[in-house]
């Protein structure tokens, strides 16, 4: 129960009288210890984008996203091409920051600067960035740019309630699972119920300690492996 109430004694929420709307995200790169994000750029990117994606020769990373798999260049080139012109979904490419491979997509979308909320979404990591710290890092800088840059209050992850992979790395990532959404949409001639995950802008200093310290190059050892896990930093 609310401890604020109105003139008429019902419990309202908080009140905010300094909150003002923020700003849609600017078309600007994100850099890291790792990785560094650029606004998708269909001529500069496209053909390395497919070139990393091809390694998943089976195409199951694509299984539960509304886009791809794409059989050929040209038909991946036309998707980057409408993408990159889009200011919602805002899509990023992720690199490696030392030798500039293309590594994957993400994107910064639904967004709604009035109250402050924003999603990121439309991921697809290339196998060779899967599992390494530059996978996390680019979800880092892009919740820094949201709460920080910005000034959002609500960062969103949703995903297909049957992608497990998703489920579980929101989890770990520190969004906390609100519910699910039946029947949410319809994708690839399919139904999808939507699993919701947040994060507030009052859980990110304490989520930002724990990413630096686990990003920290002192945190991984001389085969790459982690000496802590980013849960533990949490806790």
């Amino acid at each position: 129960m609310s401890e604020y109430k109105n003139s008429l004694g019902q419990p309202v929420g908080a009140p905010l009288p300094n909150w003002a709307p923020v700003p849609l995200p600017p078309r600007t790169p994100m850099t890291g210890e790792w990785c560094r994000l650029e606004p998708l750029n269909a001529e500069a990117h496209a053909e390395g984008l497919f070139k990393a994606f091809s390694a998943d020769t089976s195409g199951h990373n694509w299984t539960y996203l509304p886009f791809g798999p794409f059989d050929d260049f040209q038909s991946f080139n036309v998707w980057c091409e409408g993408a990159a012109k889009l200011d919602d979904p805002l899509a990023h490419t992720i690199m490696d920051a030392k030798t500039g491979a293309l590594l994957g997509v993400a994107c910064l979308m639904r967004m709604a600067p009035a109250v402050g909320s924003i999603e990121v979404g439309g991921i697809h990591y290339s196998p060779a960035l899967q599992r390494t710290p530059a996978a996390t890092e680019a979800m880092y800088l892009m919740m820094r740019r949201a709460f920080e840059e910005l000034g959002y209050r609500r960062y969103e992850w949703k995903c297909d309630s049957l992608n497990e992979p998703s489920r579980q790395a929101a989890k770990r990532l520190g969004f906390t699972y609100e519910g699910q959404f039946r029947q949410a949409t319809v994708y690839k001639a399919r139904n999808r119920d939507t699993d919701w995950f947040s994060i507030l802008d009052s859980e990110w200093p304490d989520l930002k300690a724990a990413f630096e310290a686990w990003l920290d190059p002192g945190n991984f050892d001389a085969e790459g492996q982690q000496r802590h896990s980013l849960k533990a930093r949490r806790d």
